[in-house]
């Protein structure tokens, strides 16, 4: 149960605080946007984003379980806290997020962590391409510069409804989205230690101010960032809110535990780490308390910001704790020139990270897989895609053990050990 970042503390180097700062900051810029982004979804004002982002960020990377796990909202969550506040309002989900908190924390002491090991890893290879897939599409529309309401979050509905909006592309924003992505693998192959990502999105964002490019930018799309945090307060708490919260309680500590520890999974596959789940899941708990506190948004492990994080080279935990202090210093003092940052830009960036997510190297070796293994992949991956991840990963992990039980109690010590962790 030991934090990964009293481990790595033991041994940082300032070579280790450079890749870390550098990663960071880099995070911080794709998380600024999303952040928003996710709240306004969530039906929640935009600042509620940033203050899960840089409370429950800086938890998560101080108490997890993981060397690079980025922590904040995600739009995961976006349909539960959208019928949460539809229903107990918003102090009912800040009530709602204390008590998931709480329950992790049971849980975390419980060493309920330790069961994410039997999830078999053609389960985790779905997920993951699956997330990527979702990912990527919710970066559309910003990609194509389209002028459009936010499109649904159903995936067929959004295609649908992207689709029927294509005669408002904007070739301009398709330009600074292709030349990020064009700068940052290019910068990559060139310099691999150079911050790419930092200078890609800044260069291109520089020109469409500079060109004054009809081209959305995080101001435009969001407004004037809020610069100040909210003062640590409780919820209004009785015991018939409890009772009434509970289940929805019970959905977000789920969510956020699977989500994590899966997260911290798919990183360990991309930095050949191992974390700790127990950890990872106090401090899920201890983040979502901190978040609720200051009346922020359910928080967890973020794929696509963790995958920005290890490809920006981050070392250590301190690298998600820079991203939360650069958030939170965004948002006391440089907010106007965060709001010049363009979101094709951004988009281009995400897709970018989505497709290495993927990891189209290992496809092939996917299909050379046993066959019962390549169909809960791909059974993974669709309900990831078209249903949702509860569904997803109850259903995958629930065939993969059904399909070892079949094999017998040898396939199963052979075929299905547990990874050390």
């Amino acid at each position: 149960m030991k934090p990964k970042l009293l481990t790595t503390l033991a041994t940082y180097d300032r070579a280790q605080f450079a890749s870390d700062l550098m990663a960071g900051v880099t995070v911080a810029m794709v998380a600024l946007p999303l952040s928003l982004a996710i709240a306004i979804a969530s039906g929640a004002t935009p600042e509620k984003g940033l203050v899960t982002a840089i409370v429950g960020g800086f938890l998560i990377s101080a108490f997890g379980g993981s060397r690079v796990q980025i922590g904040g909202p995600t739009g995961a969550f976006i349909v539960v806290v959208f019928g949460v506040i539809a229903e107990h309002g918003y102090d009912g989900l800040v009530l709602a997020t204390l008590m998931a908190g709480v329950i992790m924390l049971v849980a975390g002491y419980m060493r309920a962590g330790n069961l994410v090991a039997y999830v078999p890893e053609p389960v985790i290879n779905g997920f993951t391409i699956g997330i990527a897939i979702i990912i990527a599409t919710s970066q559309l529309k910003d990609f194509f510069g389209l002028s459009m309401a936010q499109p649904p979050a159903e995936f067929v509905g959004k295609l649908e409804a992207l689709w029927s909006e294509r005669h408002t592309l904007n070739f301009q924003a398709v330009g600074i989205g292709l030349a990020t992505m064009v700068l940052i693998v290019g910068l990559r192959r060139i310099a691999p230690k150079f911050p790419g990502l930092v200078v890609a999105v800044g260069v291109t964002s520089a020109f469409v101010a500079v060109a004054m490019l009809p081209v959305d930018t995080i101001f435009s799309r969001f407004g004037a960032f809020p610069n100040t945090l909210p003062m640590p307060a409780l919820p209004e708490i009785s015991l018939e809110r409890m009772v009434e919260l509970l289940p929805s309680a019970i959905v977000i500590a789920f969510l956020a535990s699977i989500e994590s520890l899966l997260s911290a999974m798919v990183a360990d596959k991309m930095i050949g780490g191992h974390h700790r789940p127990n950890a990872e899941v106090l401090a899920q708990g201890f983040a979502n308390i901190g978040s609720a506190l200051f009346g922020g948004l359910p928080a967890t492990g973020a794929i696509a910001r963790t995958a920005t994080n290890v490809r920006a080279g981050a070392k250590t935990p301190v690298a998600g704790i820079v991203h939360a202090l650069t958030i939170l210093i965004v948002m006391l003092a440089f907010a106007p020139v965060a709001g010049f940052l363009a979101m094709p830009a951004l988009a281009g960036l995400l897709i970018l990270t989505a497709w290495n997510m993927s990891e189209p190297h290992k496809w092939r070796g996917y299909l050379q897989t046993r066959l019962s293994d390549g169909v809960l992949l791909v059974l993974t991956l669709v309900l990831t895609v078209f249903a949702d991840l509860t569904i997803a990963i109850g259903v995958g992990v629930s065939v993969g053990l059904a399909l070892r039980l079949r094999r017998g109690k040898a396939s199963i010590e052979s075929d299905w050990t547990p990874p050390d962790r």
